[in-house]
């Protein structure tokens, strides 16, 4: 593979936009085709849901009930976890589609300090798998591994009765080109980044023969430096930063079965890629994507172009900015807390990458130990032309320590 051709493949292969996926272009309001107007950004590694739970349950997470893996959704669930201490290991042999090596690996550990306070660690590594480097005459630069790492630490907290916040660091470190490049100044890329969140949990008497307990969350993820890999100040690109709001809905049906209903929203508050004019680079739709990361944030409620970046028909600002916003709903049932089966649907415009897959999983726990997995089905892709077609999570969790809550 060429260096100038290793960025763009980390990114088909980090999962952000599938191609190959029936119904690339998306109908709009005036009866137009419109052509995808995709957000990219540097370590979308960071973006993959880590954990077999959620990714079982349209990658909703950020109001479920809490675990060893609510870093990656919602660091303020941590206070609410009923185990004293737990730890969690997790594999995702990720888009072997198209690279059979590739894999995400994922090690959790919790603590609760007091009955109004936690601390969780997690570390996620991503190989991406051996790649031969060539130059632009095609000759062999050797073969590399390629890999991407973070490691993140959360303090949680009461706020209040049913109220609990958090603040999270993360490091990331990402290093795609092994020091190879056709142009001699590739670095190693890397970023400091910090996650915020808030979640809600409390009973309530919706019904009269049924408890139930309703919940919701909110939080932003991933806010941190942009990321060089030649270390021009010019050229850096945006890492994911996301928010994600979303709420549960509990019931215990008695006293062996539960069943819980779940809504996610999702949006990366990354800057919108504006129309250009050929030749020139002058922007004659939307906002300048070239700007700080709080701007960057900031602007991203309203700097879609709202044209087409093809053909230039309009498509108006206001529709473009909600689609960028995903959707997940997912459903768990468990058995006397012992053996669960789970199920959700993502959905992404088209416009904006169109992922849209179904998703299944199962989890059984037995005393301390907990096994967890969950399976990817694309929708509206023919079989075999996805990448995400087979994608597999597995989680194994070991819970000790004193009931807290």
């Amino acid at each position: 593979m060429k260096i100038r051709n290793l960025f763009l493949a980390a990114l088909l292969l980090g999962g952000l936009h599938s191609f190959g996926q029936d119904g690339w272009n998306q109908h709009n309001l005036s009866g137009q085709d419109n052509h995808p107007n995709v957000i990219t950004t540097a370590v979308p590694f960071v973006s993959i849901a880590p954990d077999a739970r959620g990714g079982a349950m349209g990658d909703c997470g950020v109001a479920t009930d809490p675990d060893v893996y609510s870093m990656h959704y919602n660091p303020a669930k941590y206070v609410y976890m009923e185990d004293d201490l737990s730890l969690g290991l997790g594999y995702s042999p990720w888009l072997h589609n198209l690279v059979p090596d590739m894999h995400l690996a994922y090690l959790a550990f919790q603590k609760k300090l007091t009955d109004r306070s936690a601390l969780a660690a997690t570390l996620r590594y991503f190989d991406c798998g051996s790649i031969k480097f060539t130059d632009d005459q095609g000759n062999d630069r050797g073969t590399y591994d390629p890999n991407e790492w973070a490691i993140d630490v959360t303090y949680s907290r009461m706020l209040g009765d049913y109220l609990s916040g958090a603040v999270s660091g993360r490091f990331i470190y990402s290093n795609l080109t092994q020091g190879q490049s056709e142009y001699g100044n590739a670095q190693v890329g890397w970023s400091v980044a910090a996650d915020i969140g808030l979640y809600y949990k409390r009973p309530v008497e919706w019904f009269s023969s049924v408890d139930a307990d309703f919940s919701w969350g909110v939080s932003v993820t991933n806010i941190g430096s942009k990321v060089s890999y030649n270390g021009d100040s010019d050229l850096k690109d945006f890492i994911p930063t996301t928010l994600r709001a979303g709420a549960q809905l509990k019931l215990e049906l008695d006293e062996y079965n539960t069943l819980a209903f779940t809504a996610d929203l999702s949006k990366l508050l990354v800057p919108t890629p504006p129309v250009r004019e050929q030749g020139t680079g002058e922007v004659i739709h939307g906002y300048d994507d070239n700007v700080s990361v709080v701007m960057g944030m900031i602007q991203s409620f309203y700097d879609a172009p709202g044209y087409d970046r093809e053909d230039g028909h309009k498509i108006g600002v206001a529709y473009e900015e909600l689609c960028e916003i995903n959707e997940g709903i997912g459903i768990e049932y468990w058995y006397n807390n012992t053996f669960a089966v789970r199920g959700g649907f993502f959905n992404e415009p088209a416009m904006k990458g169109n992922r849209k897959y179904v998703t299944l999983g199962a989890a059984l726990k037995y005393n301390v130990f907990s096994l967890d997995l969950s399976y990817l089905i694309p929708v509206a892709a023919k079989a075999g032309t996805s990448p995400l077609e087979n994608t597999l999570r597995f989680n194994l969790t070991y819970n000790m320590g004193k009931k807290t809550r």
